[in-house]
């Protein structure tokens, strides 16, 4: 669902810094030692360009890129004239946020074009040459990484990318949503060209909605404005807070879920870090194979793996450039995962429904915040915390909220706690509803989890709604993943 609002720069720079640090472990893994140097305030700059003005916007050629490998940079400016990429990747640092990785000379800038629309489909698909091809030291540790683009008169854009190392086990995957980014992007939002999965402009340049939106989006175009996704600061957040805890932490995207990149037995927990609502048949089997096979799962946001997608090549043949969902429309080729629209309305009983797998799902949109409302506060989670039924965690249930359904247990044989129970109005008019954190159990000890809302992350680090018990929480959840992961590790 089409969240409410978003974060903006200035947000983003206020929520970064990293809150309960405090290391987990003692053990001197990969994230541990990276952390240790020092760090880089500079990726804070905030990004001052406009999808009309297109002063300096960029994408990469992948979402993630494994360490030794290369990616390419594809870049825009105004005018021709110089510009400079510096990349970044986040993580705690001593509370800067992110450490400078590199910076490139001065690099050739040239205007480039926005693509035709594709009159049937809504695509919109650049194919600007590549400006800056780097290649990725072999050294460098895995992570979430932003490219902050610089024009030399003086605007600033960047991207986000992920750096893997498919060699290396580690204990948690951060797993980062860039099938829902895509789907957000409404790039360029100029007034009459731009769409996304949702809407797109009507012919008097005001932003329409369904009748104008697009059936296919591409990751080959920037990201809207100055760069940074719809809702990537629960992303970040997440990040952050879980190298400021010392966890050994390595990262893919759902591009690499859906290629097969990503194996749940080299990990104890995969973590699923926000607005993760886009999700292909593929991507959806590593997590029923995970969860079937003692690798823990945690969605720290709301409204999971909703929509059912196909991520298509590009019309260049290049793999999972492009994202299509026709939703309520009539899909012209399902594939044998089914047309793409909401999991839960595939096949006849609700047995795709995403409660199958994750013990809740989606029921409601938030105007404004309201309370989490603690339930079971005896449970293990909420130890530490003073925590007791009925306490309320102000505003954290936010944007998006999940809840059980009745009648849709699991798939897999679980028991199911639920840890929260928090009323809420829902602002499409459908009345009352309840949020619902949710953990399930499987009898081999393996967790699911699910936090049910938009603003957990923002809680565990420095932000409007920072919450020390929700830290402390979280914290006792992926210390109980680290007693009893995969096998594999």
């Amino acid at each position: 669902m089409l969240g409410l609002f978003t974060l903006g720069a200035a947000a983003l720079s206020a929520c970064a810094r990293a809150a309960g640090l405090g290391s987990s472990r003692q053990s001197n893994n990969a994230t541990t030692r990276e952390n240790r140097i020092t760090g880089d305030e500079g990726w804070r700059v905030p990004g001052n360009v406009t999808d009309t003005a297109r002063q300096i916007q960029g994408y990469t050629s992948t979402t993630s890129v494994n360490a030794g490998e290369t990616i390419d940079f594809h870049v825009s400016v105004a005018e021709a004239q110089p510009f400079t990429v510096t990349l970044y990747r986040i993580g705690h640092y001593n509370g800067a946020g992110a450490r400078l990785m590199y910076t490139s000379g001065a690099l050739a800038g040239r205007p480039q074009p926005v693509p035709a629309v594709d009159p049937d489909t809504g695509l919109i698909d650049c194919q600007w040459p590549s400006a800056w091809t780097f290649q990725v030291p072999e050294n460098w540790t895995s992570g979430l990484f932003l490219a902050v683009f610089e024009s030399a008169d003086g605007f600033h854009s960047s991207t986000p990318f992920v750096v893997r190392n498919d060699g290396r086990r580690s204990d948690f995957l951060i797993v980062v949503p860039f099938t829902t980014y895509a789907a957000y992007n409404v790039w360029p939002a100029d007034g009459h060209t731009g769409k996304n999965l949702y809407k797109g402009y009507r012919a008097n340049g005001s932003m329409g909605s369904a009748p104008e939106r697009a059936y296919r989006v591409s990751l080959n175009r920037p990201f809207s404005g100055d760069g940074m996704p719809s809702w990537a600061t629960l992303d970040i957040a997440t990040a952050q807070w879980a190298e400021a805890n010392g966890y050994d932490v390595a990262y893919a995207t759902s591009i690499d879920l859906h290629e097969g990149r990503v194996d749940p037995g080299r990990h104890r927990a995969l973590v699923f870090p926000g607005h993760d609502e886009y999700w292909s048949a593929a991507m959806r089997d590593v997590v029923e194979k995970a969860i079937r096979n003692s690798t823990h799962c945690a969605f720290l946001a709301a409204n999971n793996i909703y929509w059912n997608v196909r991520v298509e090549a590009d019309h260049r043949g290049v793999a999972a450039r492009v994202i299509t969902c026709y939703k309520d429309d009539p899909d012209p080729a399902p594939d044998s995962a089914g047309p793409t629209k909401r999991w839960r309305s595939q096949g006849t009983d609700r047995e795709q429904a995403e409660a199958r797998l994750l013990g809740v799902q989606y029921n409601g949109m938030l105007r404004t915040p309201a309370p989490l409302v603690v339930r079971k506060a005896t449970h293990w989670f909420w130890a530490g915390t003073g925590l007791q039924d009925g306490d309320e965690i102000k505003d954290l249930v936010a944007v998006e909220a999940d809840g059980r359904y009745r009648g849709l247990a699991t798939d897999y044989e679980s028991k199911q706690a639920l840890l929260s129970r928090s009323p809420y109005v829902d602002s499409m008019g459908r009345g009352e509803k309840i949020q619902n954190t949710s953990l399930c159990r499987t009898p081999a000890g393996t967790i699911m989890f699910c936090a049910g809302t938009f603003h957990w992350p923002l809680a565990l680090v420095e932000s409007p709604v920072t919450d020390t018990r929700i830290q402390k929480a979280t914290k006792n959840l992926f210390d109980r993943f680290l007693k009893t992961g995969s096998a594999g590790r």
